[in-house]
């Protein structure tokens, strides 16, 4: 039997653990995908975002940040009508003002990746909790990535908003000891 960690026990949540939570990510457009799905679920349940994420894709052009950061409020209107999202005013702005800040911090840095993971000296930190109800909801580091951001012009990116990024783009290695991705 394949032990996995608590919260990973039936679809969307099994895959998104399996394939993708905890794993480094690098990618630029990945990295802003899980920046705005990670705003867009404050105050939800992640399984809520997981199952609308087809839905974000289509209706935010892929995540392709410069698309996005031109959206003007025609296209905001459009959204706000859009189901297979989530229908918040302040997140689907925050979405097209963290798109502008984005492309900000890239010509700054030459890429996200480069800013992002330097809050850790660009290497994963590899924690050691054996279950869910340790692990915290934010750290010194989500405290500080969130002051940064917050300075940079970016919404929806508190420390536990920062935290759960770092989990999801591996970041952290938050899996529990006992789950068969904690090695990986």
């Amino acid at each position: 039997m394949v032990v996995r960690c608590e919260w990973a026990t039936e679809e969307p949540n099994l895959s998104y653990h399996d394939k993708e939570w905890g794993k480094p990510e690098h990618d630029d457009q990945k990295l802003f995908e899980f920046l705005i799905l990670e705003g867009a679920q404050a105050g939800l349940s992640w399984v809520t975002i997981l199952k609308r994420r087809k839905g974000y894709r289509k209706a935010f052009s892929n995540f392709d940040a410069k698309k996005i950061a031109k959206y003007n409020q025609k296209q905001i209107d459009k959204l706000l009508k859009d189901e297979s999202i989530i229908r918040n005013r302040l997140k689907i702005t925050s979405a097209v003002n963290n798109a502008k800040q984005f492309l900000n911090v890239q010509q700054e840095f030459g890429t996200f990746d480069k800013y992002i993971w330097s809050f850790v000296n660009h290497k994963p930190i590899k924690n050691k909790f054996k279950k869910l109800s340790d692990i915290p909801a934010f750290t010194l580091i989500s405290e500080k990535m969130s002051k940064d951001l917050k300075k940079r012009g970016f919404n929806f990116v508190g420390p536990t908003i920062c935290y759960a990024l770092m989990q999801a783009i591996g970041m952290v290695n938050d899996h529990t000891s006992g789950c068969f991705r904690y090695q990986n």
